[in-house]
């Protein structure tokens, strides 16, 4: 790590053992939209030697307000390729795994490689997200963190981490809270969940025309208005609790 100059600053910030757990992480990253892809960008700038890429959508202009990965010569890439392709650019030892799909309970949590430190969930599904959580609190062993809705929010500095527990202002993870308590009784009685999230606790901004805003399954982030510099907040703010996660790992085990 110290011969790579590209990191130096992150051993700087960690040490070498730090830094040295970093570059040897494994991290997935569910959702490459207006959160997962800066989630992602911070990670492969940091050093993460290998990244895995979950998200089926293809890149559109629509996109390019506040996805890293969407420019004109990516629009109808999919967005696993286009950020994969981005990362190269900066970092060609990345070792980076594409998996162009959606989280289902058909293909989770068998989709994801072996070897996972760290798992950031910035999909939209809400389903999805309880699998994963579930699937995180039955795993400790690999650090997780999830995103709620950036969408209809406009202060970038509101932007928090939190217990799931104590998330406000957030349909999304509202809702992911609720089936996480209905799907286990023992979850309704404690007081911490376990399932750090990032959220803002700004209330939302309700678009001018309205619509159909919310399903079942999933948060229609289309229907609101979206800044980048929120949804770029929330994706650093996903991945530096992950690379903090991992470097504080390796330092605890270095003095035992």
């Amino acid at each position: 790590m110290a011969t790579d100059q590209r990191f130096t600053g992150v051993e700087r910030l960690f040490g070498a053992t730090g830094a040295r757990a970093i570059q040897n992480s494994h991290v997935a990253v569910v959702g490459l939209g207006g959160v997962g892809s800066w989630a992602t960008e911070s990670l492969a700038r940091s050093g993460v030697g290998t990244l895995t890429l979950i998200d089926f959508d293809h890149v559109a202009h629509s996109n390019m307000n506040r996805q890293i990965q969407a420019v004109d010569a990516t629009v109808g890439q999919a967005k696993v390729l286009a950020m994969r392709d981005r990362i190269l650019t900066f970092y060609p030892q990345c070792k980076i795994n594409c998996i162009q799909d959606f989280v289902s309970e058909d293909n989770w949590p068998t989709m994801l490689p072996n070897g996972v430190n760290a798992l950031i969930d910035a999909c939209d599904h809400i389903k999805a997200k309880v699998m994963m959580a579930q699937w995180a609190r039955n795993n400790p062993e690999c650090f997780f963190i999830m995103a709620g809705a950036a969408g209809g929010k406009r202060l970038a500095h509101e932007v928090s981490i939190a217990d799931l527990a104590d998330v406000t202002h957030d349909p999304v993870l509202s809702k992911v809270r609720y089936q996480l308590r209905r799907n286990h009784a023992t979850l309704r009685q404690i007081k911490k969940m376990g399932v750090c999230c990032v959220f803002s606790p700004e209330p939302i901004a309700m678009p001018n025309a309205p619509s159909a805003l919310m399903s079942d399954s999933a948060w229609n982030n289309h229907s609101y208005g979206s800044l980048v510099s929120v949804t770029a907040t929330s994706g650093h703010c996903a991945a530096g609790f992950i690379l903090n996660q991992l470097a504080r790992s390796a330092l605890k085990l270095a003095t035992i």
